[in-house]
């Protein structure tokens, strides 16, 4: 098994059934996996901020930093892998106020809203997701299965 790291403003996707994606960290940050179980097709998102409006020199040269661009991006890799979006299984964690931030700087809780407006705006839905608190977090998806495992300091790691 051969072990990915997606890190903070990365996407990767893949078919190869030996491959398990990471990505840590996930505190103010959104961590979205995606799966087609027919095409067995994966892939995970790490974002930083909810779009990319705020700087887009930097969305040209990182979209997946930003969760309007980086999303789409993921969605398109995906399907040019052979998966189908109405297949899709969309899994979420992050979203943390780590730094307890003021509510006018509440990044985590930005970051969600944005993301349920694309989904919506694209017809997908989410199937699981751990989002807010105060914990950084761990997400691991193994491209097999779709399996994907959650990992919380102080907490037994979950399935997602």
């Amino acid at each position: 098994m051969k072990q990915i790291t997606v890190g903070v403003g990365e996407y990767f996707v893949t078919r190869d059934p030996e491959t398990c994606l990471v990505t840590y960290a996930l505190g103010t940050c959104l961590g979205v996996t995606i799966y087609d179980p027919l095409a067995r097709v994966g892939g995970m998102l790490h974002f930083m901020l909810p779009t990319s409006a705020v700087n887009q020199e930097r969305a040209k040269r990182q979209p997946a930093v930003f969760c309007d661009s980086g999303l789409p991006l993921l969605l398109l890799t995906a399907s040019q892998l052979g998966a189908a979006r109405h297949r899709l299984v969309l899994k979420v964690a992050g979203g943390a106020s780590i730094l307890h931030q003021g509510e006018s700087f509440d990044i985590g809780t930005k970051n969600y809203r944005v993301l349920l407006q694309l989904l919506a705006q694209n017809h997908l839905t989410l199937a699981a997701e751990a989002v807010g608190g105060t914990r950084s977090r761990t997400l691991k998806m193994h491209i097999a299965t779709g399996t994907v495992i959650l990992r919380t300091p102080g907490y037994p790691d979950q399935m997602l």
